[in-house]
């Protein structure tokens, strides 16, 4: 589910830029480290903390929109990809130096412990990432789909010259967009910080796992990198449980390319001829 977050906010963020923001991961990572720092600072509990980190990490996302895609609107594509790798440099990098490289662990959502349901004894910090996660997903699915805001985003990612013909207004959408993708990042890194360590060079990783969610699921479509991103982390979960995490990695990129091969447009995705 956390995987699932982090593939919705890259999904959101690639349809309003159209282009891939390559800092993404790196907003994951930065989230995780944004809960480590208020967690110190301010000694909140994990629910508290919660709407901090996506609000600090939300306005990250709007600092990504105005320096390193909006400007670059006019430009090839291209133009945005070096920027938006520059940009995850330069996190990685302030990370490196602000907070050291050490491994650092985000404090907990729901504590330690387990709940026992139907006799099956489930943690409770993976059980709250579930939940959560589940919630976000399904608020951001009421806000495309049921409100003006939405529809006017999704607007925007489908032809932003016709949305600006009928009055739309395509920076403030962008930005919108961009924000939702960083807060969503932020949450994604905060649950995950607890469950595995948080280091500066993570954001790659994450990157890359969303990356093969989109391409799964479809490029550009959203249930697409939803269920691209669920297919991950269970392969990820029962085939580690098998034969373990070396060759769980291995076949998951043997699975990835069988997909494409079989559906170079993804299971969501259209056929280029359909599409044009």
């Amino acid at each position: 589910m956390a995987y699932a977050l982090v593939a919705l906010g890259f999904v959101l963020a690639l349809n309003a830029a159209g282009a891939v923001n390559f800092a993404h991961g790196d907003l994951v990572v930065l989230g995780g480290m944004a809960a480590v720092v208020l967690a110190t600072w301010l000694r909140l509990p994990g629910p508290l903390l919660l709407p901090l980190v996506a609000l600090a990490l939300g306005l990250a996302g709007v600092l990504a929109a105005h320096v390193a895609i909006l400007p670059l609107a006019r430009r090839p594509v291209e133009a945005t990809f070096v920027a938006t790798i520059a940009l995850a440099a330069l996190i990685e990098q302030g990370l490196t130096v602000t907070m050291g490289a050490a491994p650092r662990t985000a404090p907990s959502f729901a504590g330690s412990g387990v709940v026992e349901i139907a006799g099956i004894a489930l943690g409770r910090q993976p059980l709250a990432i579930v939940l959560v996660g589940g919630l976000l997903v399904l608020a951001v699915w009421f806000l495309l789909e049921r409100t003006q805001v939405g529809r006017r985003m999704r607007a925007v990612a489908a032809d932003r010259h016709m949305a600006r013909a009928v009055g739309i207004p395509v920076r403030l959408y962008v930005t919108l967009s961009l924000a939702l993708a960083g807060a969503l990042a932020g949450v994604a890194g905060f649950l995950l910080g607890h469950q595995f360590l948080i280091t500066p060079t993570q954001g790659a990783g994450h990157m890359l796992k969303a990356y093969i969610a989109v391409a799964i699921g479809g490029w550009g479509s959203v249930p697409g990198a939803l269920l691209g991103a669920l297919g991950i982390g269970l392969f990820e979960t029962f085939v580690s449980a098998a034969v373990g995490d070396a060759w769980a990695s291995a076949a998951l990129y043997l699975a990835v390319l069988a997909v494409l091969v079989l559906r170079p447009q993804g299971l969501f995705g259209e056929p280029v001829g359909r599409r044009a």
